[in-house]
Formats: C-alpha cells, structure tokens, sequence
C-alpha cells in the first residue's frame, strides 16, 4: 500500500509547554489532528479550572490562522486539590479529566500526589461525577529498579484502586508492558489506555546500545522487546481500550543533552508517520484509523471528527533540529529518513 486515507485523528496524550516553546510546536500538532488532550505539568501547574481556561487562550492564539484545533484540558491533580475543583470540572465544557502524577515520577511532577490512598475521596467525587482520572502509572520509591516501577504500581496501586472504585473512568497513560497490557484488557469496559509511537517502535536499546543517546530518553523508560512487541499487538488488536496519545514532550535540546537530561521525546512533528510506520511492520495498516481516530473520542464521550487525512509513502528527512527564536527543539528520529509523509499539511 502506498497511500492511506483515515478520519482526521485525535491525540489524547500531549504536552506542548506555554510561552516561546508553545508556539514553536502547537502547529505541529494542529496539521496532523482535530483534538488533543493537553498536560498540565507546567511550572505552575494547572489545578484549577480558571488557570485550564487560561491556558486554553494561550494555546488557541498560538494556533497557526485558520486552524481548526480544538485543546482539550485537564487538572493537574494534587493532595490539595479541593472536591468542589471536581464539581467544577465536570460542569467546565473545556476541562475534560484529571492528571495523577506520582510525585517525582517525571517532569514537572513535584507537586504530585505522593499518597495515593490520601487521594480516595478525590477519586470518588471523579467517579461520582463521571470525571476522568489519568494516570502516570509508575511508583517513584528508590529501591524499585526503574524498568520496574510500571509493574509495581500496577500491582500494588493501580489494582487497589480499580477495586474500591468500580466506575471511575481511567486512561493509564503510555504503557510500556506486557503486564499493564494485560491489566487492561482484563479491566471493566471504563479502563482504558494510550500508547506512543516511541514505545512502539523502540525497546531499551535505542536509548543504550552505541551509547546514550538523550533523545530517546523518556518515562517511563523504553522497555524489553517482549514489552514492546505486547504494545504492538494491543495497538493492532481492534481492541477499543488501546487508543492513541503520543506524550511528545518538548524540551529544549540544551536541557535534553545535559549532565542531567530530561525525560521526553518529541514526536509531533511526525506523529502520524511514525504511528503509521509501526502499524505498517505489523501488517495492520488496516487497524490504524480505529487506533487512531475512534476508539479515543469514543473513551471520552466525543463525536468522531469528520475530516479525513492522507498519508503517502513518501520518503522525507526529520530536521536535526526546529527551531524559533530563543527555541531550538531536537525532534525524534532527527536526521533520518521516515518511509511515510501527510499528504497536504
């Protein structure tokens, strides 16, 4: 096949950062879909309703003219975070779920929820409001092996808390295992889940083998090939719990080769091509459009976008770089070739 033809997709995992960073790369994201649900892991971070609807303007007039795209927001969920910010939240049009950081789990997750069980009258109010809860699955305690933390947290935290609350509605966000795949698809009909294209495409190799290479480095982490090619099959299973969010992560490339370089990839610049190619080398090209158009807005309750988009077997070269006055942003796979190219965007 060299041509492809699908309903215009949405993201429902996406951080694109404020300021200078946000308009370098929110045209990325709004030629390639309809919606996206936005992060709110900024410094602050967004917990209240008023802030998300702030940074909803700031995100719209970024927008290039004439763009379509819709930000969907969420609330960086905290051990303070008020039950009426739920009510709130669920009466808001553009405030669409909650955020779980575990503290210290990833970027910007400081003021995360270090308690879980802390949190129980927060996640009933989500449940009895239909508000869905988003959740960063890896514990953060030091004597976990990082390769392991998804797995605990799904054992010890994540089981936990689908048991006392049966009908919250719950995205475990980019899964990287076998055994969160499984949790899933055993979970009831309201848990659900993303994955990315870089857990897709890649195992822990891409980030080690020749040598660190920084750009690759995200959490939770790259995992063993089993791990990823579990991802695959999920993603490719029709299964409507498995949808797309792609977590591209912005972070200046000063800040990403570093001493300490922080965790994240950036993908928007090529989602769709990189999503493409992973369903592609499974042979389920016929299983993207449901992956990456229907079964997300399904999950949160939206209408299926009516436009379509067209992928072309066309190869280009990734810039090493995007840049924009004070931004210069390394993308994923930079400098090489990707097989498949949007047509018209």
């Amino acid at each position: 096949m060299d041509k492809l033809t699908i309903r215009q997709p949405d993201d429902w995992h996406l951080h694109v950062r404020t300021g200078s960073i946000l308009k370098t790369v929110i045209g990325h994201t709004a030629r390639q879909f309809g919606r996206a649900i936005i992060m709110p892991n900024l410094k602050p971070p967004v917990t209240t309703v008023a802030q998300a609807l702030l940074y909803r303007q700031e995100i719209l007039a970024a927008l290039p003219p004439g763009s379509a795209f819709q930000p969907l927001m969420t609330l960086y969920l905290t051990a303070s975070t008020p039950v009426e910010e739920i009510k709130k939240a669920a009466e808001a049009e553009h405030v669409h779920a909650f955020k779980l950081y575990p503290a210290g789990a990833t970027t910007n997750s400081d003021a995360g929820v270090a308690d879980i069980e802390a949190a129980y009258p927060l996640f009933a109010a989500m449940e009895k409001h239909g508000v869905p809860l988003l959740i960063h699955g890896e514990v953060t305690d030091a004597e976990y092996d990082i390769f392991d933390r998804e797995k605990i947290f799904i054992d010890n935290k994540l089981s936990k808390l689908t048991q006392q609350f049966p009908a919250l509605r719950i995205v475990v966000e980019h899964l990287t295992t076998h055994e969160a795949v499984q949790f899933v698809e055993a979970a009831a009909e309201n848990v659900a889940a993303t994955i990315t294209p870089q857990h897709l495409l890649y195992n822990r190799n891409a980030i080690l083998a020749g040598g660190i290479r920084p750009h690759y480095y995200c959490l939770p982490i790259l995992k063993r090939e089993h791990h990823r090619q579990a991802l695959v099959k999920a993603a490719t299973s029709g299964n409507p719990k498995f949808f797309l969010g792609t977590d591209s992560a912005p972070h200046l490339t000063s800040l990403k080769e570093n001493s300490c370089g922080c965790a994240g990839c950036y993908s928007a610049h090529a989602a769709l091509e990189l999503y493409t190619e992973a369903f592609e080398q499974a042979g389920a090209l016929d299983k993207l459009e449901g992956f990456a158009s229907f079964y997300g807005a399904d999950f949160y309750g939206l209408p299926r976008n009516s436009a379509s988009v067209t992928l072309e077997k066309q190869p280009w070269t990734v810039p090493d770089v995007y840049t924009d006055t004070d931004v210069t942003i390394t993308p994923l796979r930079a400098g090489e070739q990707l097989l498949w190219r949007l047509v018209g965007a």
